[in-house]
């Protein structure tokens, strides 16, 4: 369906992207995860033709959108800064893109009361858009990405300060597209959006890709170990010998790659135990692995 080969951008001798590449298969939901500044809105303003790539390749169904603008008609994009004219309603925003990609007649009629509906704005068709909500505005700009049906759906941060009940039903949205076979590209850097939401995740930093997998494979290989925690009486801390644990107090840490069995051998001591606890390796585990901790302010 979509495939990115080693694409490079840069800006006034700074490279943000960095030898780029991947593959999204027809019906596929991925993700590109990563911290602020890491190329993330770069690379999708390059796949819509927003910028030019200073090298690599952009195709889609086999076709170069270099070399076949066209193809980008298959596209359908919301961005992170909102693509939407406030003195204009919301119909009128949703007519507007249509016309675009060439819908008219019954067929642009079909499809805007298709994607009102879909946005919950049937209501609030006829307001201006500078009336609405942050939240209605998030759905409405995902609407006018989605109103011609495209092939390829490019989501960029598209939850970014919208309230609970918007981003939920943004979920349901994005949900109902991926069960329809729609293709899905969506760059985040919510660990829980990726992890619900996408077949696969590419965990992207400064501009490259550090590892691309399905939630459960990126866990157990980057993931890290478990972390088990417990407290004791103080008159029992005595009486656990393990020299893998980590105290504070009559509190204990322990980390392990089998931790059910580590779990197993400390009930197995017969001590009455305060609390006992397990993490588990997750995707923030992973991201943390792979990125770091350091602050990004980028």
């Amino acid at each position: 369906m979509l495939r990115v080969e080693q694409l490079c951008k840069s800006f006034a001798g700074t490279t943000v992207v960095k030898k780029l590449s991947f593959e999204i298969g027809a019906g596929e939901s991925f993700g590109l995860l990563g911290p602020n500044g890491a190329g993330k809105t770069t690379t999708i303003k390059m796949l819509v033709g927003a910028l030019a790539p200073d090298s690599g390749s952009i195709t889609l169904h086999g076709q170069s959108m270099h070399e076949s603008p066209e193809i980008r008609r298959k596209l359908g994009v919301a961005p992170q800064s909102l693509s939407l004219y406030e003195n204009l309603t919301g119909r009128e925003n949703l007519v507007f893109f249509a016309k675009l990609y060439g819908l008219k007649g019954q067929e642009l009629k079909t499809r805007v009361d298709w994607a009102l509906d879909l946005a919950d704005l049937v209501s609030r068709q006829k307001d201006l858009v500078a009336t609405y909500s942050g939240g209605m505005q998030r759905r409405l700009n995902f609407a006018c990405a989605v109103v011609h049906n495209p092939d390829l759906i490019l989501l960029d941060e598209p939850t970014v300060g919208v309230d609970p009940q918007s981003r939920d039903h943004l979920f349901r949205s994005i949900e109902k597209a991926k069960s329809e076979g729609k293709t899905i590209l969506y760059t985040t850097h919510y660990m829980e959006e990726a992890e619900r939401l996408c077949d696969r995740i590419a965990i992207m930093d400064e501009g490259s890709i550090l590892a691309v997998d399905t939630v459960a494979n990126l866990i157990a290989k980057h993931g890290g170990a478990a972390t088990i925690t417990g407290e004791l009486e103080e008159e029992l801390k005595a009486q656990l010998q393990n020299d893998a644990l980590v105290w504070d107090d009559c509190q204990f840490r322990l980390t392990s790659h089998e931790p059910v069995k580590a779990i197993a051998e400390l009930a197995g001591s017969g001590l009455p135990f305060k609390a006992l606890n397990i993490k588990q390796a997750n995707l923030e585990s992973v991201f943390f692995s792979l990125t770091g901790r350091t602050l990004r302010d980028a």
